[in-house]
């Protein structure tokens, strides 16, 4: 019996528009809720911020493990790393997915430390307040990131492991013939009066 491909299907460029547009429609959300909840401070608009930013975190979580078990797929034969997967960085992302991407992310973090100081206390001034929620949102960005490059990111070819020792191999032998090692020779029982 022959073996299974596991890598995932790429998606189509439809599917790749519609995960940065529900990231950016997302973020406006967030910021809306957020700064609603901060203005009005009542206990009806910190629910809704609240339960947006969580609602929110929960989707990211979701799309973080849905992107990563798809780049472990494609990691098999391409070389995935962690920053061109969730940071988006490197040549297999187009520029433009890029900038929203982490525009959005940089939002949802600016949005999210500033309600969150804006209302550092509770409406009867105890410390916190339901705003803090909004900390967990950059998960969402993040999430949204890794689903992203996972199904539409270019990565480059997995290199053979056997190619990979040999050029460790000559590495370390071009290195070790740099270095000029001396041997002493004196004797290392010179030492024996010192204990």
């Amino acid at each position: 019996m022959g073996e299974v491909d596991r890598t995932p299907e790429r998606g189509s460029q439809h599917q790749g528009e519609l995960i940065v547009r529900v990231n950016v429609i997302g973020t406006v959300i967030f910021v809306v809720t957020a700064v609603f909840a901060a203005a009005v401070f009542t206990t009806a608009a910190q629910w809704v911020g609240a339960t947006t930013a969580m609602a929110l975190f929960a989707v990211g979580v979701f799309g973080f493990l849905w992107g990563f078990w798809n780049a472990v797929q494609r990691s098999r034969d391409e070389e995935v790393s962690v920053t061109q997967l969730y940071m988006l960085l490197g040549a297999g992302t187009p520029k433009e997915v890029r900038r929203t991407m982490l525009l959005m992310l940089g939002i949802q973090v600016v949005a999210a430390f500033g309600t969150a100081v804006w209302r550092i206390d509770g409406p009867d001034g105890s410390p916190g307040s339901s705003l803090a929620v909004g900390l967990l949102v950059p998960m969402f960005g993040l999430g949204l990131n890794g689903l992203w490059a996972a199904y539409h990111a270019e990565f480059g070819k997995r290199m053979d492991p056997e190619a990979v020792a040999a050029r460790t191999e000559t590495e370390h032998e071009r290195v070790d013939s740099d270095v000029d090692v001396s041997t002493s020779t004196i004797s290392i029982d010179q030492n024996e009066a010192h204990g």
